[in-house]
């Protein structure tokens, strides 16, 4: 991968071969990174967005594999090199799929045109599927989009983190009288995820309503829905995380 030469030239550039990561995350700036980078030709190369974008354990700087590294976002043009699992598994759901029926009276047609994760998180939740895994009939889209995080702090192990004004994104997020759900929806069959993408979400969230908030993961493979349910047991730990829930369903249409 093009960001492994990115990666090994940046360690060297901040002389972090030296760089005691049990003791502390190293702090490093998108200007760090670019200077660095500044003599490669290739965007992918050389482009921060790019060099920190690192959604899967495979996706990481060999770098990183080797030093059991992986990458945080904590401020606008600023990160965390860190020592831990960052990721969680995604598992295979074992249970059978189920056959939905649509609560709609007629058959959509404008969310067959295209492949997007969007159209199909629509579709789902449409359809009323969303709101019948989750057994609340209450349930309304009322989040979408990219937005920053307010101020907060958690724990990777022993290390403590400290994130403000970090843009997230979360595909859907329905509230009801009791909760609020949080989506992030792929539409292609994912091993793995980087915990951040549900947890920072999840906190930004939680701060502003005292329901309670569940991450979800949801994936449309084919012609099946998939749908993960997690909670974080401490919200002050990163690695918190369990698997509460899944579900799997074909949607059939009246």
């Amino acid at each position: 991968m093009a960001i492994n030469k990115s990666w090994e030239r940046i360690f060297k550039e901040c002389d972090l071969e030296k760089y005691n990561f049990d003791e502390e995350p190293f702090l490093i700036t998108a200007s760090q990174i670019k200077e660095a980078c500044q003599d490669f030709k290739k965007t992918g190369e050389k482009e921060v967005r790019i060099l920190c974008k690192q959604d899967t354990r495979e996706s990481r700087p060999e770098i990183f594999k080797k030093w059991g590294l992986f990458l945080l976002p904590i401020k606008n043009g600023k990160y965390a090199i860190i020592k831990g699992e960052g990721y969680i598994d995604i598992p295979k759901i074992e249970k059978t799929t189920e056959f939905y029926a649509s609560k709609l009276d007629f058959t959509l047609d404008t969310p067959k045109i295209g492949d997007s994760e969007m159209q199909h998180l629509d579709f789902a939740y449409a359809s009323s599927l969303i709101r019948s895994f989750l057994d609340d009939e209450s349930l309304v889209l009322t989040i979408r989009g990219r937005k920053y995080t307010p101020s907060f702090d958690f724990f990777v192990g022993n290390h403590k983190i400290k994130v403000k004004g970090v843009q997230t994104e979360v595909d859907a997020g329905y509230e009801s009288k009791k909760q609020v759900v949080l989506v992030e929806a792929k539409n292609k069959k994912m091993d793995n995820v980087i915990i951040r993408q549900l947890y920072y979400p999840y906190r930004q969230w939680q701060s502003y309503t005292s329901k309670k908030v569940i991450p979800s993961f949801f994936e449309k493979k084919n012609d099946t829905y998939s749908i993960w349910l997690f909670e974080f047991k401490d919200p002050q730990d990163y690695n918190s995380i369990k698997l509460m829930g899944t579900g799997k369903f074909k949607i059939i249409e009246k």
